[in-house]
């Protein structure tokens, strides 16, 4: 359990973790399956959360993964993960993956995703996080963008309860 009030970003992130793809990462179409790549990120995404807050986090939503292209066999997947915001308990993290030819260089952007997960206590009830420093410009804008995001992912679950109401 951290004592800081406020952490920052570098702090918790991983920047350049490397998944080689091989023939048993492939899907039907022959590039690498969805599903594989979703699970790393998010078993990343928890680390992220786990260092930022000191506590056992738990996913509580993805607001969005977004595949921008194929990752193909022999390519290197380069996962970078950093906190984006954080809140009372729960906390915003980013992914970006990129696919890497090892034999010519060539890289190209893959993958984007936004995780939510929730700090829990030794009783499994939320738990108060740091706050987060966003220290770059890059930082403050994912910061005030995960707000955005954030306000429409609270919006849809109010109207969403109007359906349970009727």
């Amino acid at each position: 359990m951290s004592q800081q009030i406020s952490k920052t970003v570098s702090g918790s992130s991983i920047e350049g973790h490397v998944y080689k793809v091989f023939p048993n990462d492939l899907n039907a179409h022959g590039t690498a399956f969805g599903g594989m790549i979703m699970s790393k990120c998010d078993r990343l995404s928890l680390v992220v959360a786990e260092r930022h807050s000191g506590y056992v986090c738990v996913t509580a939503s993805v607001d969005s993964i977004h595949f921008m292209a194929p990752a193909k066999e022999n390519d290197t997947l380069i996962f970078k993960v950093s906190i984006n915001r954080a809140w009372s308990s729960s906390m915003e993290v980013g992914v970006k993956v990129e696919a890497e030819n090892s034999y010519t260089g060539d890289s190209k952007h893959i993958l984007s995703a936004y995780f939510t997960f929730v700090a829990l206590d030794k009783n499994n009830k939320p738990a108060k996080v740091p706050s987060l420093t966003a220290e770059t410009e890059l930082e403050k804008r994912r910061f005030q963008q995960a707000a955005v995001r954030r306000e429409a992912r609270l919006q849809t679950i109010e109207k969403l309860k109007e359906y349970d109401s009727n």
